[in-house]
Order: C-alpha cells, then structure tokens, then sequence
C-alpha cells in the first residue's frame, strides 16, 4: 500500500481528506492494479467547497478587475503548456487514454484558457433606445454566483476548460466535481490554479460518487448555475436536484452520432475519418462516429479497407508511442460492451471484425480491461445496439439508398451530438447539415475543435452550448437600469386632497 498514492480535496485552498475520512480507490485500466486513493467527499465537505466558494466570490475575486482575472486565467493558460506532459502522464495512468494524445490535450486547453482570459475584460451590456423621454436605460452583465460543474472522466481537462474558463472570465466562482471513475487528473490541474494566482475558494475540487457528493452539490442553495457533462441517466437526477435550488442547468450529454458516407465521397479520407471517428480513444467520447451509414454502391468496398485498418490497429500500453488504442476505463463499461455485442449478433448483426477480449499482450498488461476494435454490419436500424451508446470501440453499419434514406436513418434516434457527413457534392453537404438534428456537424472532417466554436446537443444529448464568446454570457445575467435624466421633478399620480 505504501506506493499508492493519496489525494487531497481542493477546498478553500486547502488539500484535504473527506470529513469521515472516507476514501476509494482507482484503478490503472492498463494494468489493473490499484494505483491511487481519491477522497470520498460527503455532503458537509460539498457545503464547505460551496460555502469558500460563495466566500470568495463576494471577496477578493469580486474585488479583482475583469483584466485582472484574465491575468489569471492567461497564468493558469501558460502553466497547462508547461506541465502538459506531466497532467497528461497522470490522466493516462488514471484513465487509460493514450500518453500522446493526452499530453497533447493538455497543452492544447491552454488554448481554451487564453481565449477567455482575452474574454474577461470585453463583457458588456447595451444601451437601449427605449420609447419614452428623459430616460437613460442601459444593461450590465453580471456573473451568476457560485458554479457547480460536473465533468466525467474522459476528456476531463477539456471538459473542466470550457467551464471553467468562461466562468472565471464572467467573475463567478466554481466548485468541480471531478469523475469517480478517475479524479487524479483534476486533482493535479487544482494545483496549476494555485499556482497560477487565483485567490482560494475561487476555484475548489471534490471528489465522491454521484450520491452524496453530485446530489448534495447540484441540489445546494447556494448555486446559481450546474454545467453538467455526462449520460443522460445522472442528468435527469441533476435536473431533479436543481428543482431544489432553481440554478440554470447546461446539459453536454453522450451521443450515437451518424458517420455519413455518400458513393461521391474521397473513400480514403472518408475511410480514415471513420476509424478514427469511432476507435480514436477506444470509442470513449461523446462525439463517438458509432454509427456509420454508407451508401450502398461503397459499402462493400468501404467495409473492406475499414476492416483492414481497424484489424491492423496496435492495442497495448497507452504510453508507448508505438500504441494506437488503450484500453477501456472501468471494468463496468467493459462487460456493458460484451453484452451488447452479444445481443446485437443475437439480434442478427453480423461480427466483422473484433467483437472480443484482446488477449496476448505483453506481462504487466494481461489484466488490463483491452477490447479489439469491433465493427457489426447491422441487417436493420432496430437493432438495440444502433441506438446505444456504448462508449467503446464499437461501430454499428448500416447502409442507405439515397440523400433522403440517409437524413431519415441519421435523424432515428434520441440521441443529436455530433455527426459527419463525407461528400465532394457541396450542395449537398448544406442540404444535410440543415437536415441532421445534432448540435455539431462536420463535413469532410471530423472531431475538430477550437475555443471559437461552440458546440452542445439536442434531443437526449442536452441542451445549452459550451465554448465560443456565448458562453461567456451563459454565465451572466442582465440587469436593467433606468436612469431619470430630466430636472424637474417628478409627477404625482395622486390627485392633492
């Protein structure tokens, strides 16, 4: 035990245990062996993050100018740079993902973080004409309050940096409530934001299960906002809990998102896009392309050189540089996996490829939690597994006639992430991007994203938007203010008895 290494709570600018002394373990998902113990946050600890929240928010962060916290966020921006290789050989350890891709995630955050550093000091309210006479009315944006936000484990830096960041920059305070699943990450980033300057309280982290730690947080009195990234299960239990305290909720939940490919598409752009689409962080993103609809006059071809690419992917150690795709996080996601595909080939799917445990992999690895990259050619759009999201490396087929057998089989389901669309005809790449209900669209492309660009869900994949200038806002309320400009005084309505 004594290698095992053991996390505080950022509260109030403090590294500190649960209350109870409460704690769990996490798991390396590439070795299996416990590598860590978290604080399990009970609902006194939340109240006292909330409370040093609210504290700082009516303190020094609120005595702090617009450009000042950008100078703090432009600090916390440059310290992500610097230690991007250190946060991200964490969160590999801790999540599985691979080495390259999160060192490279965590420099590129810092991005987030510099554009709403230059955010802070450009809010601002209006001036209005307003229709009646010697009356000067203008509004002013100001931030909300304490911020509950809510992120899960996969892509929790970027997820934390398009919350945190325009909070910061609007002038609240945040309580983040990092994943169970692996919190050691989020953990790491809190001590940047000491670091960086920002006042304690302005910015805490808890750890815990959904309940008590998410319920006793997104259920506070004392929080004005919940930006909740997540399923769609905990998110009805957010909304729930915010009933309690009337805070503005932000819903970024998981997706099924269509990968189009129409017979006039660039097959080999079109190919690599889907695989990485779908097997690009073992299939553990929201924005997953699980479900491929090809046009029938390729399908046979495209399935073919897709095969090929995805059975020759390398499966290992996520820090080796040599890997292509880690393992999956928790062992629960992994038999949820085998049993939908189970059930899918029972259903009639037909197993191209993968479907199973990898096994063979080098000592140190053999109980690590590996699934081969798995591709089902699905007979029908019924099939349960063309509507579940599985968040693994697993990719439903289904194939389509034309422009309109194409929007209809997109558009079946209660899922509206993300979706792809490959085409070289331009024209029908706007008539689809119009036509597919989902919050994100890319053409020809695919996972790109920026901190210019908002991006969200529709139907059971949420609601409100994160990153890009608006969400700056979301994290503000106007206040109207009228101003009497004339010199005389002002009328009685009541008639002098």
């Amino acid at each position: 035990m004594s290698d095992i290494k053991t996390y505080g709570m950022l509260i109030d600018g403090d590294w500190v245990a649960a209350s109870d002394g409460g704690a769990f373990d996490s798991v390396n998902p590439a070795t299996g062996e416990v590598w860590c113990r978290v604080p399990e946050a009970t609902a006194e600890d939340v109240d006292r993050a909330v409370n040093a929240a609210e504290a700082a928010f009516a303190g020094p962060w609120a005595g702090l100018s617009p450009t000042g916290r950008g100078h703090c966020l432009r600090r916390l921006a440059d310290l992500l740079a610097e230690r991007s290789e250190d946060l991200g050989r964490i969160e590999t350890i801790d999540t599985g993902k691979m080495f390259k891709e999160t060192r490279w995630q965590a420099r590129y955050i810092s991005e987030f973080f510099h554009f709403y550093a230059g955010c802070a000091d450009k809010i601002h309210g209006e001036t209005l004409p307003i229709d009646k006479p010697d009356l000067f009315v203008f509004t002013r944006r100001e931030p909300l309050g304490v911020v509950a936000a809510v992120v899960p484990w996969n892509s929790q830096l970027f997820l934390s940096a398009v919350k945190i960041g325009p909070a910061l920059a609007a002038g609240n305070t945040v309580v983040l409530k990092a994943s169970e699943s692996a919190s050691a990450a989020m953990l790491e980033f809190g001590r940047l934001v000491e670091e960086a300057g920002i006042p304690p309280g302005v910015v805490n982290i808890v750890t815990g299960h959904g309940d008590p730690c998410g319920r006793a947080l997104t259920s506070h009195p004392k929080v004005a906002r919940v930006s909740f990234t997540g399923g769609p299960n905990a998110a009805r239990h957010v909304l729930t809990n915010a009933a309690n305290n009337f805070a503005e909720v932000s819903l970024e939940l998981g997706g099924k998102s269509p990968f189009i490919v129409f017979d006039d598409a660039d097959l080999e752009s079109a190919v690599n896009g889907a695989v990485s689409a779908i097997f690009g962080a073992a299939g553990q993103s929201c924005v997953a392309g699980s479900r491929l609809l090809v046009q029938e006059g390729v399908a046979d071809a495209f399935l073919a050189r897709m095969t090929a690419l995805a059975e020759a992917i390398r499966v290992g150690d996520p820090m080796a540089e040599e890997t292509e795709m880690g393992p999956i996080c928790t062992e629960a996601q992994l038999v949820a996996i085998e049993r939908e595909v189970a059930h899918a080939r029972s259903e009639g799917g037909r197993l191209v490829c993968g479907g199973r445990r990898v096994a063979g992999l080098p000592p140190g690895l053999t109980h690590g939690r590996f699934y081969a990259p798995t591709i089902i050619d699905c007979p029908r759009p019924d099939l349960r597994i063309v509507d579940t999201e599985l968040f693994g490396p697993v990719l439903s087929v289904l194939r389509f006639r034309d422009e309109a057998d194409a929007v209809r089989l997109a558009n079946d389901t209660v899922h509206g992430l993300g979706a792809g669309i490959f085409t070289r005809d331009g024209a029908r790449a706007l008539r689809m991007a119009a036509a597919v209900k989902a919050g994100i669209v890319w053409v020809n492309t695919y996972r790109a994203v920026s901190p210019i660009a908002p991006f969200g869900g529709v139907k059971n994949s949420g609601y409100g938007r994160e990153s890009g200038l608006q969400a700056v806002y979301d994290y503000t309320r106007p206040k109207t203010v009228w101003m009497n400009t004339s010199d005389e005084p002002l009328g009685s309505q009541f008639v002098a008895r």
